[in-house]
C-alpha cells in the first residue's frame, strides 16, 4: 500500500451513486456507496472481540446524503438508513480506495457463504 494524500475534492455522484476523490498527485477513487455504507469504521461493523468485520447485508439500494468535513482529517457520511457513526478519515478513505477490489470481492464471498 502506497501512503496516503488527502483528496483535494470530494464529489457525490447521485446517478452512478458513488463518491469520487479527487487527489493532486495521484489517480483518483470511485467508491460506491453501498461500499463505503458496508465498510463503515463505526462500531457496528468494525471487528469486535477479536472477530473478523461484521457482515452488512441489504445495502444495495443504500444512498448517501451528506458527506460533512470534521477538521482537516475526516468526512462524516450520512446515509439514508440513519447510519451516520462513522468518521473516514483521509488514509482509511485512500485504504478503501486502493483495496477496493480485493474487499469487494471478499464481501460478495461472504455473502455466499453465509446466505441461508
Amino acid at each position: 500500500m502506497s501512503k496516503y494524500q488527502i483528496p483535494t475534492e470530494l464529489i457525490l455522484h447521485r446517478t452512478s451513486r458513488t463518491l469520487e476523490l479527487v487527489y493532486a498527485d495521484a489517480p483518483g477513487f470511485q467508491l460506491p456507496w453501498e461500499y463505503l455504507r458496508v465498510f463503515s469504521p463505526s462500531k457496528e461493523v468494525r471487528a469486535r472481540h477479536g472477530k473478523g468485520r461484521i457482515l452488512v447485508t441489504g445495502k444495495e439500494r443504500v444512498t448517501l446524503q451528506r458527506v460533512e468535513a470534521v477538521g482537516n482529517y475526516a468526512v462524516k457520511l450520512y446515509f439514508d438508513d440513519g447510519h451516520n457513526s462513522g468518521l473516514f478519515d483521509w488514509r482509511y478513505l485512500w485504504e478503501l480506495g486502493e483495496k477496493q477490489q480485493v474487499n469487494w470481492r471478499e464481501h460478495l464471498q461472504r455473502l455466499q457463504e453465509e446466505a441461508p
